[in-house]
Protein backbone atom coordinates (compact mmCIF):
# COMPACT_ATOMS: atom_id res chain seq x y z
CA UNK A 1 0.00 0.00 0.00
CA UNK A 2 3.01 2.35 0.14
CA UNK A 3 2.49 3.28 -3.52
CA UNK A 4 -1.21 4.12 -2.97
CA UNK A 5 -1.20 7.17 -0.72
CA UNK A 6 -4.84 8.25 -1.15
CA UNK A 7 -7.10 7.04 1.72
CA UNK A 8 -9.65 5.76 -0.81
CA UNK A 9 -7.26 3.00 -1.84
CA UNK A 10 -7.21 1.58 1.69
CA UNK A 11 -11.01 1.41 1.68
CA UNK A 12 -10.98 -0.15 -1.78
CA UNK A 13 -8.64 -2.93 -0.66
CA UNK A 14 -10.57 -3.55 2.58
CA UNK A 15 -13.89 -3.77 0.77
CA UNK A 16 -12.43 -6.04 -1.91
CA UNK A 17 -10.98 -8.43 0.68
CA UNK A 18 -14.09 -8.62 2.86
CA UNK A 19 -16.36 -8.79 -0.18
CA UNK A 20 -14.37 -11.69 -1.64
CA UNK A 21 -14.67 -13.67 1.59
CA UNK A 22 -18.43 -13.01 1.83
CA UNK A 23 -18.99 -14.01 -1.80
CA UNK A 24 -17.08 -17.26 -1.22
CA UNK A 25 -19.33 -18.09 1.76
CA UNK A 26 -22.50 -17.25 -0.19
CA UNK A 27 -21.47 -19.38 -3.18
CA UNK A 28 -20.58 -22.24 -0.86
CA UNK A 29 -23.99 -22.06 0.84
CA UNK A 30 -25.83 -21.91 -2.49
CA UNK A 31 -23.93 -24.89 -3.92
CA UNK A 32 -24.79 -26.93 -0.84
CA UNK A 33 -28.55 -26.29 -1.09
CA UNK A 34 -29.55 -25.54 -4.67
CA UNK A 35 -29.70 -28.38 -7.16
CA UNK A 36 -29.94 -28.03 -10.91
CA UNK A 37 -33.33 -29.14 -12.27
CA UNK A 38 -33.03 -32.27 -14.37
CA UNK A 39 -34.23 -31.84 -17.92
CA UNK A 40 -35.10 -35.52 -18.37
CA UNK A 41 -37.67 -37.75 -16.67
CA UNK A 42 -38.49 -37.17 -13.01
CA UNK A 43 -35.91 -38.75 -10.75
CA UNK A 44 -33.12 -38.41 -13.30
CA UNK A 45 -29.93 -37.92 -11.17
CA UNK A 46 -28.08 -36.00 -13.90
CA UNK A 47 -27.96 -32.30 -14.78
CA UNK A 48 -28.53 -32.98 -18.44
CA UNK A 49 -24.94 -32.04 -19.41
CA UNK A 50 -23.14 -34.64 -21.55
CA UNK A 51 -19.51 -34.65 -22.68
CA UNK A 52 -17.78 -36.89 -25.15
CA UNK A 53 -21.05 -38.60 -26.10
CA UNK A 54 -21.53 -40.61 -22.92
CA UNK A 55 -20.04 -38.77 -19.93
CA UNK A 56 -22.92 -37.32 -17.86
CA UNK A 57 -22.68 -34.83 -15.01
CA UNK A 58 -24.46 -36.05 -11.89
CA UNK A 59 -26.67 -33.63 -10.01
CA UNK A 60 -24.93 -34.03 -6.63
CA UNK A 61 -23.80 -31.42 -4.10
CA UNK A 62 -20.12 -30.90 -3.34
CA UNK A 63 -18.52 -33.69 -1.32
CA UNK A 64 -18.56 -32.90 2.40
CA UNK A 65 -14.75 -32.96 2.68
CA UNK A 66 -14.51 -30.52 -0.20
CA UNK A 67 -17.03 -28.14 1.38
CA UNK A 68 -15.17 -28.37 4.70
CA UNK A 69 -11.93 -27.51 2.90
CA UNK A 70 -13.57 -24.35 1.51
CA UNK A 71 -14.79 -23.41 4.99
CA UNK A 72 -11.29 -23.90 6.41
CA UNK A 73 -9.91 -21.65 3.67
CA UNK A 74 -12.40 -18.89 4.56
CA UNK A 75 -11.65 -19.25 8.28
CA UNK A 76 -7.92 -18.99 7.52
CA UNK A 77 -8.54 -15.82 5.46
CA UNK A 78 -10.52 -14.25 8.32
CA UNK A 79 -7.80 -15.14 10.83
CA UNK A 80 -5.13 -13.74 8.51
CA UNK A 81 -6.77 -10.33 8.01
CA UNK A 82 -7.39 -10.16 11.76
CA UNK A 83 -3.76 -10.86 12.68
CA UNK A 84 -1.87 -9.37 9.73
CA UNK A 85 -2.18 -6.22 7.55
CA UNK A 86 -4.69 -7.44 4.99
CA UNK A 87 -7.33 -4.70 5.15
CA UNK A 88 -5.87 -1.62 3.54
CA UNK A 89 -3.68 0.29 5.96
CA UNK A 90 -4.59 -1.67 9.10
CA UNK A 91 -1.63 -3.37 10.76
CA UNK A 92 -3.50 -6.31 12.27
CA UNK A 93 -3.39 -7.46 15.89
CA UNK A 94 0.23 -8.65 15.56
CA UNK A 95 1.30 -5.24 14.23
CA UNK A 96 3.48 -6.99 11.66
CA UNK A 97 5.22 -5.24 8.75
CA UNK A 98 7.78 -6.39 6.22
CA UNK A 99 10.10 -3.51 7.14
CA UNK A 100 9.82 -4.40 10.81
CA UNK A 101 10.65 -8.03 10.13
CA UNK A 102 13.63 -6.97 8.00
CA UNK A 103 14.93 -4.72 10.77
CA UNK A 104 14.52 -7.44 13.38
CA UNK A 105 16.28 -10.03 11.24
CA UNK A 106 19.05 -7.57 10.39
CA UNK A 107 19.53 -6.80 14.07
CA UNK A 108 19.65 -10.49 14.97
CA UNK A 109 22.16 -11.16 12.19
CA UNK A 110 24.33 -8.25 13.31
CA UNK A 111 24.34 -9.59 16.87
CA UNK A 112 25.43 -13.04 15.68
CA UNK A 113 28.14 -11.57 13.45
CA UNK A 114 29.42 -9.07 16.05
CA UNK A 115 32.14 -11.36 17.50
CA UNK A 116 33.48 -12.10 14.02
CA UNK A 117 33.61 -8.45 12.99
CA UNK A 118 35.18 -7.50 16.32
CA UNK A 119 38.01 -9.90 15.52
CA UNK A 120 38.42 -8.70 11.93
CA UNK A 121 38.24 -4.97 12.62
CA UNK A 122 41.02 -5.34 15.17
CA UNK A 123 43.29 -5.74 12.14
CA UNK A 124 44.60 -2.83 10.12
CA UNK A 125 43.11 -2.75 6.59
CA UNK A 126 46.54 -3.34 5.05
CA UNK A 127 46.99 -6.45 7.24
CA UNK A 128 43.63 -8.00 6.35
CA UNK A 129 45.06 -9.33 3.08
CA UNK A 130 46.99 -11.92 5.10
CA UNK A 131 43.93 -13.09 7.02
CA UNK A 132 41.96 -15.73 5.04
CA UNK A 133 38.80 -15.16 7.08
CA UNK A 134 38.89 -11.40 6.50
CA UNK A 135 39.39 -11.97 2.78
CA UNK A 136 36.51 -14.46 2.63
CA UNK A 137 34.14 -12.03 4.37
CA UNK A 138 35.42 -9.11 2.28
CA UNK A 139 34.94 -11.03 -0.95
CA UNK A 140 31.35 -11.87 -0.04
CA UNK A 141 30.65 -8.22 0.81
CA UNK A 142 32.21 -7.19 -2.50
CA UNK A 143 30.15 -9.70 -4.49
CA UNK A 144 26.92 -8.57 -2.83
CA UNK A 145 27.48 -4.83 -3.04
CA UNK A 146 30.19 -3.91 -5.57
CA UNK A 147 30.46 -6.58 -8.26
CA UNK A 148 27.35 -5.33 -10.08
CA UNK A 149 29.40 -2.35 -11.34
CA UNK A 150 33.06 -3.30 -10.88
CA UNK A 151 32.62 -6.92 -12.00
CA UNK A 152 33.17 -10.14 -10.10
CA UNK A 153 36.90 -9.89 -10.89
CA UNK A 154 36.93 -6.19 -9.83
CA UNK A 155 38.41 -5.19 -13.19
CA UNK A 156 35.52 -2.88 -13.95
CA UNK A 157 34.62 -1.81 -17.47
CA UNK A 158 33.93 1.32 -19.45
CA UNK A 159 32.96 4.05 -16.95
CA UNK A 160 33.47 1.62 -14.03
CA UNK A 161 36.95 1.81 -12.46
CA UNK A 162 39.31 -1.14 -12.37
CA UNK A 163 40.09 -1.83 -8.71
CA UNK A 164 42.97 -4.22 -9.36
CA UNK A 165 45.44 -1.63 -10.65
CA UNK A 166 47.16 1.25 -8.88
CA UNK A 167 45.17 4.01 -10.57
CA UNK A 168 42.98 5.77 -7.98
CA UNK A 169 40.79 8.73 -8.85
CA UNK A 170 40.30 9.76 -5.22
CA UNK A 171 43.35 8.16 -3.62
CA UNK A 172 44.23 4.60 -2.72
CA UNK A 173 44.83 4.95 1.01
CA UNK A 174 42.63 2.96 3.41
CA UNK A 175 41.04 6.21 4.58
CA UNK A 176 40.23 7.33 1.02
CA UNK A 177 38.82 3.93 0.06
CA UNK A 178 36.67 3.79 3.20
CA UNK A 179 35.36 7.30 2.49
CA UNK A 180 34.54 6.35 -1.09
CA UNK A 181 32.63 3.27 0.04
CA UNK A 182 30.79 5.11 2.81
CA UNK A 183 29.90 8.38 1.11
CA UNK A 184 30.02 7.42 -2.56
CA UNK A 185 31.51 9.61 -5.26
CA UNK A 186 30.18 11.91 -7.95
CA UNK A 187 32.79 12.20 -10.68
CA UNK A 188 31.73 15.20 -12.75
CA UNK A 189 33.59 16.84 -15.60
CA UNK A 190 31.71 19.86 -17.01
CA UNK A 191 31.50 20.42 -20.78
CA UNK A 192 34.66 22.33 -21.67
CA UNK A 193 34.31 22.90 -25.41
CA UNK A 194 33.37 26.57 -24.97
CA UNK A 195 36.41 27.20 -22.78
CA UNK A 196 38.77 25.37 -25.14
CA UNK A 197 37.69 27.18 -28.30
CA UNK A 198 36.60 26.01 -31.71
CA UNK A 199 35.79 22.39 -32.61
CA UNK A 200 39.21 22.21 -34.25
CA UNK A 201 40.79 23.39 -30.98
CA UNK A 202 38.94 20.60 -29.17
CA UNK A 203 40.44 18.05 -31.57
CA UNK A 204 43.89 19.53 -31.01
CA UNK A 205 43.49 19.25 -27.24
CA UNK A 206 42.37 15.64 -27.66
CA UNK A 207 45.61 14.85 -29.47
CA UNK A 208 47.63 16.67 -26.82
CA UNK A 209 45.91 14.55 -24.16
CA UNK A 210 46.81 11.42 -26.14
CA UNK A 211 50.42 12.58 -26.32
CA UNK A 212 50.62 12.87 -22.54
CA UNK A 213 50.38 9.09 -22.18
CA UNK A 214 52.47 8.28 -25.22
CA UNK A 215 49.40 7.07 -27.11
CA UNK A 216 49.27 7.30 -30.94
CA UNK A 217 48.46 10.88 -31.88
CA UNK A 218 48.97 13.63 -34.45
CA UNK A 219 52.05 15.49 -33.21
CA UNK A 220 51.19 18.72 -35.06
CA UNK A 221 47.70 18.83 -33.56
CA UNK A 222 49.19 18.00 -30.15
CA UNK A 223 51.52 21.02 -30.37
CA UNK A 224 48.62 23.25 -31.32
CA UNK A 225 46.48 21.83 -28.53
CA UNK A 226 49.02 22.29 -25.72
CA UNK A 227 48.25 26.01 -25.12
CA UNK A 228 44.53 25.25 -25.14
CA UNK A 229 45.01 22.59 -22.50
CA UNK A 230 45.20 25.40 -19.96
CA UNK A 231 41.41 25.28 -19.76
CA UNK A 232 41.73 21.71 -18.41
CA UNK A 233 44.73 22.28 -16.16
CA UNK A 234 42.62 23.66 -13.30
CA UNK A 235 41.55 20.08 -12.52
CA UNK A 236 44.04 17.84 -14.29
CA UNK A 237 47.11 20.00 -13.58
CA UNK A 238 49.49 21.53 -16.11
CA UNK A 239 51.36 18.23 -16.24
CA UNK A 240 48.11 16.29 -16.73
CA UNK A 241 48.73 14.05 -13.73
CA UNK A 242 45.33 14.74 -12.22
CA UNK A 243 44.18 15.65 -8.74
CA UNK A 244 42.87 13.06 -6.28
CA UNK A 245 41.28 15.79 -4.16
CA UNK A 246 38.95 16.53 -7.08
CA UNK A 247 38.81 13.04 -8.52
CA UNK A 248 40.41 14.38 -11.73
CA UNK A 249 42.02 11.48 -13.64
CA UNK A 250 45.70 11.19 -14.41
CA UNK A 251 45.99 11.73 -18.18
CA UNK A 252 49.60 10.59 -18.43
CA UNK A 253 48.98 6.88 -17.85
CA UNK A 254 47.34 4.32 -20.11
CA UNK A 255 44.10 4.12 -18.13
CA UNK A 256 41.05 5.32 -20.07
CA UNK A 257 37.95 5.03 -17.92
CA UNK A 258 35.49 6.42 -20.48
CA UNK A 259 37.07 5.24 -23.70
CA UNK A 260 40.28 5.77 -25.65
CA UNK A 261 41.00 7.70 -28.81
CA UNK A 262 40.29 11.07 -30.37
CA UNK A 263 36.53 10.53 -30.63
CA UNK A 264 36.15 9.51 -26.98
CA UNK A 265 38.20 12.46 -25.71
CA UNK A 266 36.42 14.95 -27.96
CA UNK A 267 33.10 13.64 -26.65
CA UNK A 268 34.27 14.02 -23.02
CA UNK A 269 35.44 17.60 -23.66
CA UNK A 270 32.30 18.54 -25.57
CA UNK A 271 29.60 16.83 -23.48
CA UNK A 272 31.30 16.45 -20.12
CA UNK A 273 31.01 13.38 -17.91
CA UNK A 274 28.88 12.63 -14.86
CA UNK A 275 29.67 9.35 -13.13
CA UNK A 276 28.22 8.43 -9.76
CA UNK A 277 29.01 5.76 -7.23
CA UNK A 278 26.21 5.42 -4.64
CA UNK A 279 27.00 5.70 -0.95
CA UNK A 280 27.06 2.36 0.85
CA UNK A 281 26.90 3.62 4.44
CA UNK A 282 23.14 3.12 4.58
CA UNK A 283 23.54 -0.52 3.53
CA UNK A 284 26.70 -1.55 5.37
CA UNK A 285 27.78 -1.21 8.97
CA UNK A 286 31.04 0.58 9.84
CA UNK A 287 32.59 -2.83 10.58
CA UNK A 288 31.57 -4.18 7.19
CA UNK A 289 32.97 -1.08 5.48
CA UNK A 290 36.27 -1.57 7.28
CA UNK A 291 36.55 -5.20 6.17
CA UNK A 292 35.48 -4.29 2.63
CA UNK A 293 38.13 -1.56 2.59
CA UNK A 294 40.79 -4.13 3.45
CA UNK A 295 39.56 -6.42 0.69
CA UNK A 296 39.50 -3.66 -1.96
CA UNK A 297 42.97 -2.54 -0.86
CA UNK A 298 44.25 -6.10 -1.27
CA UNK A 299 43.02 -6.24 -4.88
CA UNK A 300 45.61 -3.69 -6.00
CA UNK A 301 48.37 -5.05 -3.74
CA UNK A 302 48.33 -8.83 -4.34
CA UNK A 303 51.86 -9.13 -2.97
CA UNK A 304 50.44 -8.40 0.47
CA UNK A 305 48.48 -11.67 0.40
Amino acid sequence: MTDFVAPAWAWFVAIAVVGSIVVCLVLLAISARVRVAADAQAGDPTTGHVWDDNIQELNNPLPRWWAILFVITVVFALAYVFLYPGLGTTQGQLNWSSSGQYQNESKALAERAAPLYAKLTALEPKDMARDPQAMAVGERLFMNNCAQCHGSDARGGKSFPNLTDSDWLHGGTPEAIAKTISEGRNGMMPPMAAAVGTPDDVRNVAHYVLSLSGSPHDSLRAQLGKPKFGACAACHGMDGKGNTALGAPNLTDQVWLHGWGEAAIVKAITQGINNQMPAQARLLTPEQIQVLTGYVLSLSTPAAR
